[in-house]
This record gives structure tokens, C-alpha cells and sequence, in this order.
């Protein structure tokens, strides 16, 4: 089936690669020019689909949003609650996605703590230079440097896909600053080994040609029959728009920077993470097709206490499968230990 996949993404690509004019290009040459300034006949399909956008929903009522620049990257950054409190909730998002993914938790959790969300870089409306260096490295210190930037010392983070792993690599250095953690299809993932896109995208020519052949019909299409029931419209439109050339590019940094066997990092962090007895709450959607909802026990390897909930006919976003519920959940745990 994995074999099946990646034949047919790369038959599409190298099908928009001759629709776009190249019939006498190498489609290798295509995708190595995707990532460049220029982008070749493959990123001029994509940028000229990128002209018409959708644009963003209002900000939900109490949530304010900024512009801050950390490490020479300008990005969004909104916040609710109290603006002087030194310990916040931080909301971390994943790929695709971008702060915006947490509106309605973020006004929620506002109602009574200090509430953090930004685009991390190469995501969202940050700065996405193609000559940007988007490692795991750079990720965690564009996190702890915008903690020093906004002048918080003590963190409740609240994590969805990629950022999870990001996060908790910054966590397991400032285990001082931890105060809780809440999971949302993503953790502490031993003994996971990816899914069948980072593989593709772990590797050079066909991650390009894969994400080239992403139009906003296709990508809709295929996270639509993914999940197992249907996304809102306007969150699809929000995360495509998002998902521009320079974006795609970004993930493909993120993912081959981060590779495929990360056993032993995780194996470390679960062992250091278990004996400091950090407050957890893992949601999951039970039927996520990127992550499998077993991670979700599994995440007591590093948070015995963790309470678990695993929302059923859910997928990989609960908090848009399941908004009041995940909403509730958040909101009662980080109650709490936030503050």
C-alpha cells in the first residue's frame, strides 16, 4: 500500500511537471529547483494557485494578536488573559497548520490564564524565506527565545502534531520551567516510526514531488477522506492558504532535519520526563491515520499520572472533530495546574 501511495504522488507530479510546460525537463530537475527562489516550472504552478486565497476567520472575542520578531523571524503571535503574568499556557501547533488552529482554545483558556499561540517559522503568516534554515535545532530556540520575548519563565504547554516534538525538545533542557503538559496527537512517540508522507518527504526529489502536486483540490480531498468525519470548510480553506510554496519547503527541511529513526531521543526524553512526575493530559483521536491512538497509553512511559482520553470517530485534529469536548477537557485540566 506504502509502495502504491508514493507511485501515484509522484505520477501526479510528474503529470503537473508536463502540464506546466516541461515536457522536455528531467522531472528530478523540476523538483530540485522547487525550493529555490525561482522554483522552476513546478513552484510557478503552485505560486500562481496561491493568488487567489480564502484569507483568515476574525480573531474569536478576547483573543489579541500581535506582530513580534525573534531570532530575525516576524511572525503572529496571539494572546488572552492577563498580559503581565510570568507563567503562561503555550499552544504549539503542528504541521500543516499554524496558531490559528487553537482559536477556540486559546479564547477559552484566556477566561483564566494567560494564553500563548504563534507560527513557528516556515508555517502560518511567519516569515517563510527559502533560504531559511528550519531544523529542530533552530525550532527549539525560536521557542525558548520567544518565551524570553514575551517574558515567560513558567510553561503549560499544549501541543498538537510537530510541535509536540519540537516542545518537548525544548522541555527536556529547561525541565525547570515545565509545569504541565497537554497532548494532542503527539508526545513521547517510542516505538512510532513515522507515517507513509515523512518517509516520502524524508527523501529528496520525491518529498518536492509530492507536495508539488498538492493543489487546493487535492490537498482538501485527501484530508477529507482521511478523517473520519467531515472537516469545516473554512478550516481546510485557512490551512490551504497557509500551505504555500515556501511552506511546503519548510516542511521538507523540518522533516529531513528531524529523519526517520528517533527511537533513542525518545527512549531519553520518556526516561527523563518519568522521574519528574509532570501534571499530562493526552487527547487523541482514536481514529488518527498519521499517528496511531495505541501512543496515547503509551504516553504514561514519560507521564505515569497522564490522564488519557481517546475520542472516538475522531482523527488526527480533535480539537476541530471535537471542539466542545477537547475544549472542556483542556480547560478543566489546565484549571488545575495553570497558575
Amino acid at each position: 500500500m506504502r509502495k502504491l501511495f508514493i507511485s501515484f504522488a509522484l505520477a501526479c507530479a510528474v503529470g503537473i511537471a508536463l502540464a506546466a510546460g516541461s515536457a522536455q525537463a528531467d522531472s528530478s530537475q523540476a523538483a530540485l529547483q522547487y525550493c529555490t527562489t525561482d522554483g522552476g516550472p513546478l513552484g510557478m504552478l503552485s505560486d500562481r494557485e496561491h493568488t487567489v486565497l480564502v484569507g483568515d476567520q476574525p480573531l474569536p472575542p478576547g483573543v489579541r494578536r500581535t506582530r513580534e520578531t525573534v531570532d530575525g523571524v516576524s511572525t503572529p503571535v496571539m494572546q488572552a488573559g492577563p498580559a503581565d503574568t510570568t507563567e503562561a499556557v503555550v499552544f504549539i501547533h503542528g504541521n500543516p497548520g499554524s496558531s490559528r488552529d487553537f482559536d477556540r482554545l486559546v479564547a477559552a483558556v484566556g477566561g483564566f490564564a494567560r494564553v500563548v499561540a504563534f507560527d513557528m517559522p516556515g508555517f502560518g503568516h511567519a516569515d517563510t524565506p527559502f533560504d531559511g534554515a528550519y531544523t529542530t535545532q533552530s525550532a527549539v530556540r525560536f521557542i525558548n527565545d520567544m518565551l524570553t520575548h514575551l517574558a515567560i519563565t513558567r510553561v503549560n504547554l499544549a501541543l498538537h502534531d510537530f510541535g509536540g516534538l519540537w516542545a518537548l525538545d525544548w522541555a527536556s533542557t529547561h525541565t525547570d520551567r515545565l509545569a504541565s503538559v497537554v497532548l494532542m496527537d503527539t508526545g513521547v512517540l517510542t516505538g512510532y516510526h513515522g507515517h507513509p508522507h515523512a518517509a516520502l518527504w524524508d527523501t529528496p526529489v520525491a518529498g518536492e514531488l509530492d507536495l508539488a502536486a498538492a493543489t487546493r483540490q487535492t490537498f482538501k480531498s485527501q484530508l477529507q477522506a482521511q478523517n473520519p468525519r467531515p472537516f469545516p470548510p473554512t478550516f481546510l480553506d485557512r490551512m490551504y492558504d497557509d500551505f504555500d510554496r515556501a511552506t511546503r519547503c519548510a516542511v521538507l527541511q523540518y522533516y529531513r532535519d528531524w529523519g526517520t529513526d528517533n527511537e533513542a531521543r525518545w527512549q531519553a526524553q520518556a526516561a527523563l520526563f518519568r522521574t519528574l512526575q509532570i501534571p499530562a493530559l493526552v487527547i487523541w483521536g482514536a481514529n488518527d491515520p498519521y499517528i496511531p491512538s495505541s501512543q496515547a497509553e503509551n504516553q504514561k512511559n514519560a507521564f505515569p499520572a497522564a490522564e488519557v482520553h481517546v475520542l472516538p470517530n475522531t482523527g488526527h485534529w480533535p480539537f476541530v472533530d471535537e471542539p466542545a469536548l477537547t475544549g472542556s477537557l483542556v480547560a478543566h485540566f489546565l484549571r488545575r495546574v495553570a497558575g
